[in-house]
């Protein structure tokens, strides 16, 4: 029988869980000679290399000696929890990795919960001792203390501790010794992760936790076989989490070595393999003997917490700069998302839009920029969090919030975050000479918050936050105050009026930007929104001016993101999405329209 071990890498966002695998790799010799190691190896796609985040989870098989190790890379963005959820149910053992600064952060007490409730024994990997402010000490005490507030028992207490500077490619166990290479961390792995449970000779179970898909093989779900053999040309069960069952052959049979996906003839308990040849198979289900099919427990992923409505581009400018613009388009899309990501949720409305429902803005943020990426172009409105009525009491949900600030902007961050609801918690001087703040906020609060967050701290400010729980709804909160320069005619952007407007607020667009009615053109700098005409000229007369034309001075725009966007619009206003442009413009383009339903909403108060 093969030994294995199976492991997650669980930590904070960009605590160096994705660097730590690459020196993995590196020193176990899983490379060939001949291949090109490239850095952060395990981030594939474009946005992942580009933010330098983790948004799937991805494994990858390494050997060392006589052992095969699959490690699943994990993401550390709190938005992306449903991938950690399930990876976590696969691993007999995790890795813990927290920044020998930056110490426990929301997102460590997020994972590590979920590791400590399904009895898995963390190896925590001190990282970045390298840094000049790190405090290896006082960070194991704080994870210490994690592991006893999450009620770990006395085994999960007795953790293994090694300290690492992953990006130079070494570990070792006590800070007094050489830095030298990853071996000490081999070595954690072999003698403290458990070997996996199950036997070959048993009826086969496994389960499926992660879903790809090939153009000429269809559906593939990345499983974790508990019992049992599989083989390839096999016929199995196949049980959803309905009870509903189907009778398929495997028809290729995937095993995983470094970064490469080779095919394999068998594979037994304990290993983690890829399955085609059935055509509905879904995250959770089970693939069993036919004979006696004895499925696993179905997987539980917590519920999303926020929703976008995404609809069709009906703006003037609409199908000039798309490939994909229709409605059966935009739904084929969003169902494609919907089969491979779990954690989120889509529910069709009658006027063409559709509500998709997450774990955040950055989830659904990510959707939409790869969208806009493929050719698409739509319509998003404000995120809205998605609440709940039990006992007859209206629920949202709560974030943890941590932020990090340096000690002249506290008094800012604090005042601006008690008017959004928040409750502080903790409070405690960094070593590096910043202020940490610890609160408990309505995510409603969080909207539009983080943009307001920078500009109030210089840009030197850390804010970090994760799901807490679904608590009683806390009444208004505070939102954008600046009204909305709007555009009043459809043309093309003239540099002379620009020039004019730039003391009215701050504008979004650049001369020769193209701009309809209804257009949000740029931020106010007083409360309200103003109707203003971005298109008017010079006006020029066969006379000769007594005096030269004075050259206008024009100041750069705000740059428009697809987050920054999502933050700063308010119910009445939607972000049109190109894969050129992306633009803010009113709900309502007519203004008699507009002013009228603000009247309407004026005299219901």
């Amino acid at each position: 029988m093969q030994k294995i071990k199976n492991i997650a890498v669980i930590a904070h966002v960009d605590h160096g869980k994705t660097t730590l695998v690459d020196g993995l790799l590196q020193q176990s010799g899983t490379y060939g000679a001949h291949q090109e190691v490239t850095e952060r190896a395990m981030d594939s796609n474009d946005i992942e290399k580009e933010r330098g985040i983790t948004i799937l989870s991805k494994n990858t098989a390494i050997t060392y000696g006589d052992h095969k190790i699959n490690i699943i890379d994990t993401p550390g963005h709190a938005d992306f929890g449903g991938e950690v959820e399930r990876v976590l149910k696969m691993v007999d053992g995790v890795l813990l990795l927290v920044d020998a600064q930056e110490g426990v952060m929301p997102q460590t007490k997020f994972v590590l919960k979920k590791a400590i409730e399904l009895n898995l024994i963390p190896v925590v990997v001190i990282n970045k001792i390298d840094k000049q402010a790190a405090e290896p000490d006082r960070v194991l005490d704080e994870v210490f203390d994690l592991l006893v507030a999450l009620d770990a028992s006395e085994e999960q207490l007795e953790f293994p501790v090694l300290y690492a500077a992953a990006r130079d490619g070494y570990a070792k166990w006590h800070l007094e010794d050489e830095n030298v290479d990853m071996k000490p961390l081999f070595e954690a792995i072999l003698t403290k992760v458990p070997y996996p449970t199950g036997s070959p000779d048993a009826d086969t179970q496994a389960q499926v936790f992660t879903l790809d898909r090939d153009n000429f093989v269809g559906r593939i779900g990345i499983t974790r076989i508990f019992n049992g053999k599989v083989k390839k040309g096999d016929e199995f069960a196949l049980v959803k989490a309905s009870g509903e069952k189907s009778i398929s052959r495997i028809s290729k049979l995937i095993g995983f070595r470094g970064l490469e996906r080779i095919d394999i003839a068998e594979a037994e308990a304990g290993d983690i393999v890829a399955i085609a040849g059935f055509s509905d198979i879904d995250v959770g289900d089970s693939i069993c003997d036919k004979s006696n099919p004895v499925a696993l427990d179905p997987m539980h992923i917590e519920e999303p917490t926020l929703s976008i409505v995404f609809s069709v581009n009906d703006s003037p400018l609409a199908g000039t700069e798309g490939k994909h613009v229709t409605s059966n388009k935009l739904r084929d899309r969003l169902e494609k998302e919907m089969q491979t990501n779990i954690a989120m949720k889509m529910e069709a409305m009658d006027d063409a839009s559709f509500k998709v429902s997450g774990r955040g803005e950055l989830q659904i943020g990510i959707l939409a920029e790869n969208m806009r990426r493929e050719g698409f172009e739509f319509l998003i409105a404000r995120p809205e969090v998605v609440t709940k009525v039990e006992n007859g009491v209206k629920m949202e949900p709560f974030e943890h919030l941590v932020v990090d600030v340096p000690e002249e902007f506290q008094g800012a961050a604090i005042e601006k975050l008690g008017k959004r609801k928040a409750e502080m918690k903790a409070m405690t001087p960094m070593p590096d000479g910043t202020i940490r703040m610890e609160f408990e906020i309505p995510a409603r609060g969080l909207i539009g918050y983080r943009s307001e967050f920078l500009t109030d701290t210089k840009g030197e400010g850390i804010m970090n936050h994760s799901y807490l729980e679904y608590r009683a709804y806390s009444g208004s909160v505070e939102s954008r105050m600046a009204g909305a320069l709007i555009s009043m005619d459809d043309g093309v952007a003239v540099g002379f009026s620009i020039a004019n407007l730039q003391a009215r607020g701050t504008l979004f667009i650049k001369p020769q930007d193209k701009v309809y009615n209804g257009m949000v053109i740029g931020e106010s700098a007083r409360p309200g929104d103003m109707e203003v005409n971005p298109l008017k000229g010079k006006q020029l007369t066969n006379m000769r001016t007594s005096g030269a034309d004075d050259a206008i001075k024009l100041i750069p725009p705000r740059v428009i993101t697809l987050e920054s966007a999502m933050e700063w619009i308010e119910d009445d206003e939607l972000v049109e999405i190109t894969p050129i442009s992306i633009r803010i413009r009113k709900r309502h383009l007519d203004p008699i329209s507009r002013k009228k339903l603000t009247r309407d909403k004026k005299n219901s108060n």
